[in-house]
């Protein structure tokens, strides 16, 4: 191995996966963000129609139960569930991109905004009020269904 030994392991894979982003990020800067955009959208949109096959509807409250079954609950706070709003909020960011940039953590979250726009049939956007990525406190989540 290149690295250190006394770097941290990831703990899961998502870590992992941030670790690689975030090193492929400082290597090429915001020229590969596009890429990553791309990559994770097309990974997010495999997942959302895999589980919309399992799921009974494709409600925004059904897509938002079965994707919460997989929070830790010490670190993100489902603040309401419904047809119309998913919202939630977490103290640390699972890919690790804590105080990187808004920009980053938006290329990354296209694994969600596809994940939720396949599980909805098209129905559901993303808005990243807040995130740990920018600095913020928190990372603040909202998903709404389409008018």
């Amino acid at each position: 191995m290149s690295e250190k030994n006394t770097d941290p392991l990831p703990k899961n894979a998502t870590e992992a996966q941030g670790l690689l982003i975030k090193a492929f990020h400082e290597k090429c800067g915001d020229e590969i963000l596009p890429a990553i955009d791309n990559i994770l959208g097309r990974q997010g949109r495999a997942l959302g129609l895999k589980v919309r096959s399992k799921l009974p509807n494709c409600h925004l409250s059904t897509v938002a139960a079965a994707f919460s079954k997989n929070f830790d609950p010490t670190t993100i706070n489902v603040v309401s569930i419904s047809d119309e709003k998913f919202h939630i909020q977490g103290t640390t960011c699972p890919f690790g991109l804590e105080n990187t940039s808004r920009q980053l953590c938006e290329a990354v979250m296209a694994i969600d905004r596809e994940y939720f726009l396949a599980a909805t049939d098209g129905k559901t956007t993303l808005e990243i009020i807040k995130t740990r990525a920018a600095g913020d406190p928190i990372c603040d989540t909202l998903y709404t269904t389409k008018d």
